[in-house]
């Protein structure tokens, strides 16, 4: 492996071992500790507000509204993270919601965040549910 390649797979390394622990707040409920996980002035897209504080406020809304949500990391690609979404259920038996989401990384920390969700109810998906 070239030196260029070992850089690579480091960066990948701690970018996966960042958006795991994420996961882990957000599963564990300790989001307070997720804070220090993304830079001063992180924005989220989906929610178009600046600081993680609203995304704070989203993940409070979300877990206020369906208490057995679990996000579990299912696949990172640097920062691209596809989350299959538990305890919420589908209509019709439709497929496990689940989020995409996109992250710049800044000196080891979040610094945006770009997402989709699909498979939610109407009126449950994490933009709705924050903005409601």
């Amino acid at each position: 492996m070239t030196t260029r390649e070992n850089a690579a797979a480091q960066v990948k390394q701690v970018q996966v071992q960042l958006v795991r622990r994420m996961q882990e707040c957000f599963n564990s409920r300790r989001f307070d500790q997720a804070a220090d996980l993304h830079t001063p002035d992180f924005f989220s897209h989906p929610l178009g507000i600046p600081g993680f504080e609203a995304g704070k406020d989203a993940w409070r809304a979300l877990v206020a509204r369906f208490p057995d949500v679990r996000v579990l990391l299912v696949d990172g690609d640097k920062a691209a993270v596809r989350s299959t979404v538990e305890g919420i259920t589908g209509p019709d038996g439709d497929a496990q919601p689940m989020l995409f989401e996109i992250f710049r990384i800044e000196d080891g920390r979040f610094a945006e965040m770009w997402g989709a969700s699909t498979g939610f109810p109407p009126a449950a998906s994490p933009e709705d549910v924050a903005a409601g």
